[in-house]
């Protein structure tokens, strides 16, 4: 599935493939999504701010995705509508995006409105951590509808 994902991403947003964003890892936990510096530099040497929210609004967008897929549910229409976005620290180094995947309650409760009103909301966080320290929090509310 994440290969179909690399493949959308790729297709669909442009951006994704001119920054190289690349999905490194999927699992139970989380979605490793990561970009290389040297094409998200700013004139300080670091990862440049638009890069960093792009990526991280990319993540949890392509986590809802998966999440939909794995619900049995194969929707084109998933939207952010609020975020909020931390830049806590330079990152210095190529980007590494940690989307971290909702409860299972949250996504059971996913699952039953897409099931009932064909549209859900859903609350995603991610986190660029560079050296073990988190450099950028991320915290977005996606709509999947059906």
């Amino acid at each position: 599935m994440t290969k179909e994902l690399q493949n959308k991403l790729y297709n669909e947003i442009p951006l994704t493939k001119m920054m190289k964003i690349k999905i490194q890892d999927y699992n139970e936990n989380e979605l490793i999504i990561t970009a290389p510096l040297k094409i998200n530099i700013n004139d300080k040497g670091t990862a440049f701010g638009g890069s960093l929210s792009t990526i991280t609004i990319i993540s949890a967008w392509s986590l809802c995705w998966l999440i939909s897929k794995e619900l049995g549910f194969d929707s084109n229409n998933i939207v952010i509508i609020k975020n909020e976005t931390s830049f806590r620290k330079p990152v210095t180094k190529d980007i590494i995006c940690y989307t971290k995947k909702p409860s299972f309650e949250e996504i059971k409760l996913l699952k039953q409105k897409l099931e009932t009103k064909k549209s859900a909301s859903i609350k995603i966080e991610s986190k660029i951590i560079e050296d073990g320290q988190t450099c950028v929090d991320f915290l977005g509310y996606y709509v999947i509808k059906l």
